[in-house]
């Protein structure tokens, strides 16, 4: 359904027709695991994986901060909190109230077409040739 309302991919991985239909250009729990321990900051110049947030931790920090997200899917917004983290927090994006708006802001973003962080992660894994094993995320 969604490869025929985007207007399809030119090529796509195996497995990963199967993970559209069903889910969309979004992420569900298996996809958001598998990105998020790909997820790194560099300290001293070495990298370091992220300790990723689960749903429940990234639902408390919305709550804590009195943010409520209107467009969120499954779970966009946990690999949004943890891409932060590994590439912004502590820096560009200074603190985790800092980071509840940031998901705030990428979530329902107006004019931002369905899909897009998801889109944008699969852009990534593929130009840096880190595949995804679509039939192990179903």
């Amino acid at each position: 359904m969604y490869l025929k309302y985007c207007g399809g991919y030119d090529e796509i991985p195996e497995g990963m027709d199967r993970y559209l239909n069903m889910y969309g250009p979004h992420f569900n729990k298996k996809l958001c695991e598998e990105a998020a321990k790909r997820m790194y900051t560099e300290v001293n110049g070495k990298k370091q994986y992220i300790t990723p947030y689960a749903k429940e931790q990234v639902e408390a920090l919305l709550k804590s901060n009195n943010i409520q997200l209107e467009r969120d899917v499954m779970y966009d917004s946990v690999y949004i909190a943890n891409m932060v983290k590994a590439d912004f927090l502590g820096k560009a994006v200074p603190s985790e109230q800092h980071l509840a708006k940031y998901i705030k802001d990428a979530i329902d973003d107006p004019d931002a077409i369905p899909g897009y962080i998801f889109n944008r992660f699969f852009a990534d894994c593929m130009f840096m040739d880190k595949p995804i094993e679509w039939e192990d995320m179903l």
